[in-house]
């Protein structure tokens, strides 16, 4: 086989092994939190520790694209334990964040439906099972979590909280 053709062939071969990785990347499979979660300051709160938290809220993802609670109430400086449970038949998320970075987010899952990421404040859980996160807001305001998977947040997958001071 000349060196062009095979080239092109280990090419081609190279680019469809990379888009079947890509395309399972966030899939149907569960995400695993690292062991050490990096917490990093957000607008809406940093990631927190087991051992301060408050109170436990269980977060339920519905196939109808909603979530049972979708509003939530914390006090400023209160550590949550989320757990989430999809009840559903397909792949959710709960994703926390201002209006605007989760409009941008969810325009982005749209274009690359197969991206992969984890942070602290993300939550990505697979039919019938369930996820925990802990999360401090220490900050007041009101904020959102959504389902970024392509097309939920759209179908208006969104939650509101509202951290107000203690």
């Amino acid at each position: 086989m000349p060196a062009t053709k095979r080239t092109l062939l280990l090419a081609g071969v190279a680019v469809a092994l990379g888009a079947a990785r890509q395309a399972a990347a966030h899939g149907d499979k569960e995400h695993r939190k690292p062991a050490a979660v990096r917490k990093e300051q957000k607008p809406w709160g940093i990631a927190g520790d087991a051992r301060s938290v408050k109170r436990t809220i269980e977060v339920r993802m519905l196939d109808h694209m909603r979530f049972e609670p979708d509003r939530i109430d914390v006090r400023l400086g209160e550590t949550i334990r989320f757990v989430h449970r999809n009840t559903g038949k397909v792949m959710h998320e709960f994703v926390i964040g201002t209006r605007k970075e989760l409009e941008e987010h969810a325009a982005l899952m749209l274009k690359h439906p197969n991206m992969e990421h984890d942070e602290p404040y993300m939550a990505h859980v697979a039919p019938g099972k369930t996820a925990e996160m802990i999360w401090t807001f220490n900050r007041a305001g009101t904020f959102e979590f959504a389902c970024l998977i392509a097309g939920h947040f759209q179908a208006g997958m969104v939650g509101r909280i509202d951290v107000r001071p203690a």
